[in-house]
């Protein structure tokens, strides 16, 4: 069983920032991708950012240059630290692994969500 444990939501001002953190735990052989998708109210869910096993991180238009995707020694874990917001970054925010576990194959596992407004 695989758990994705999420923090770091909340409310800030415009132009404030907000770190997000994703720890993965389970019977885990490796992850492949690990990262961050958003959904608006009203709007498709999106990739933010996320961190392939091997290469770069990928991100979103929007949040290039405000946010940065990082993640832990162990690559069992991500942080989304994120400068900047504007209103339009308000979301929930879930955090998303491509994971091969010792009983199934990789595949996606989601994790609950964690809400960020970015109000006045």
């Amino acid at each position: 069983q695989v758990q994705l444990l999420e923090s770091g939501g909340g409310l800030v001002q415009p132009g404030g920032s907000l770190r997000l953190s994703c720890a993965a735990s389970g019977n885990i052989i490796s992850i492949i991708a690990m990262g961050w998708y958003r959904q608006a109210p009203g709007k498709q869910r999106e990739l933010v950012a996320n961190i392939p096993d091997f290469g770069d991180a990928n991100y979103a238009d929007s949040v290039k240059g405000r946010f940065t995707i990082s993640e832990g020694d162990a690559k069992r874990s991500v942080w989304l630290q994120m400068n900047n917001l504007r209103p339009e970054d308000a979301a929930i925010y879930c955090c998303n692994a491509e994971i091969q576990t010792h009983s199934l194959p990789a595949r996606g596992y989601w994790g609950q969500g964690t809400q960020v407004t970015v109000s006045s």
